[in-house]
């Protein structure tokens, strides 16, 4: 077994993670960065790659992944090491005070301290109960869209009432031959932007709403979907032919051994000291939507600066006793 030194050890790979391996680079602070997917960005590349984020600073818009491209670019310069695939299994402290952090793959990582990054763990989909439904999964039903080029042309059943059916209804129509949005009821959780430019194209013909209905049966073969069957309260039911299901009913998540590691949980989240990222262990950081404090906006820019805090705290456990003399990057620029 072979293990690895390194100064901090960054669990999760994600925007944030991805930032904060540039803000402790910024300090002369060495990182691996652990995640349990198999390529950079977290959910933000798993779950919505092409969808476009309009709330990053210098960005009018950005899509998932050329925003993941562009921070991996910037923590570049810093030769972090990455270990993807590999879901973090252990994190013990030895007896010098660093942390050893081991993954289900057998790689060990000791580090003079640890930001966990890690979103809002492990993820899957909410799953509606729907007979068969497994049969069509990854050929007619999908819980992501990867790149919106897979779905031209179709005739496309989006279930859901939430952000993410509204966005890709929104994203899905240009491309679509039709695109129908099945609900139970007409008004969607969805931002008020979007909700409304979702019944602006329902005006325009570009988007059928299907409302108040419920998924209710899947017809084709071989995986391949011609038919869903949607029913309202009353049990009068609709068929609408499709060629592809997109159920959007949220994830399930869990944290996964993190839960273990005496970080005082709350509600699925690790509670921290909201100017440094501090955990109830000394040492360990959580930043993004894994940390939690009151009054938080779960914003990708809020992450941002909580990986700058949690990088300059850690400072003092990488280079204890040394004085930290911040200086802005206009300033010094980026060490080499």
């Amino acid at each position: 077994m072979t293990i690895q030194e390194t100064d901090i050890a960054i669990i999760g790979a994600g925007p944030v993670g991805l930032f904060a391996v540039f803000q402790c680079g910024m300090l002369r602070m060495k990182c691996h960065v652990i995640d349990a997917l198999s390529e950079l960005g977290g959910q933000c590349a798993a779950l919505y790659p092409e969808k476009p984020i309009y709330d990053v600073p210098g960005f009018p818009a950005v899509e998932a992944l050329d925003l993941v491209r562009h921070l991996a670019e910037q923590a570049g310069p810093f030769n972090p090491q990455y270990h993807l695939g590999e879901q973090t299994t252990g994190l013990t402290r030895l007896e010098d005070g660093r942390f050893r952090v081991e993954t289900a793959r057998g790689t060990v990582v000791v580090a003079r301290a640890v930001i966990i990054a890690a979103g809002a763990g492990a993820f899957g989909p909410n799953r509606p109960p729907l007979d068969g439904i497994e049969d069509f999964e990854g050929k007619s039903v999908f819980y992501l869209v990867s790149r919106r080029e897979a779905f031209r042309d179709q005739r496309i059943v989006i279930a859901g009432g939430g952000d993410s059916a509204v966005d890709w209804a929104l994203s899905l129509a240009p491309v679509a031959a039709k695109v129908m949005v099945v609900h139970r009821r007409p008004k969607f959780r969805a931002a008020p932007e979007s909700a409304a430019r979702l019944q602006q194209l329902v005006a325009e013909g570009a988007i059928e709403l299907v409302t108040p209905y419920q998924l209710h049966a899947l017809r084709g073969e071989a995986g391949k979907l011609e038919q869903v069957v949607v029913r309202d309260l009353d049990g009068v039911e609709r068929v609408l032919g499709a060629d592809i299901l997109l159920p959007f009913f949220g994830l399930s998540t869990e944290l996964g051994p993190i839960a273990d590691w005496g970080l005082n949980l709350e509600r699925n989240q690790i509670p921290i000291e909201p100017t440094t990222g501090a955990t109830a262990v000394p040492g360990i950081f959580a930043i993004g939507d894994v940390a939690s404090y009151p009054h938080k906006l779960k914003l990708i820019l809020t992450g941002f600066a909580e990986a700058a805090q949690a990088a300059h705290a850690a400072f003092a456990f990488v280079h204890p006793g040394e004085a930290l003399h911040f200086e802005h990057s206009t300033t010094r620029g980026v060490p080499v």
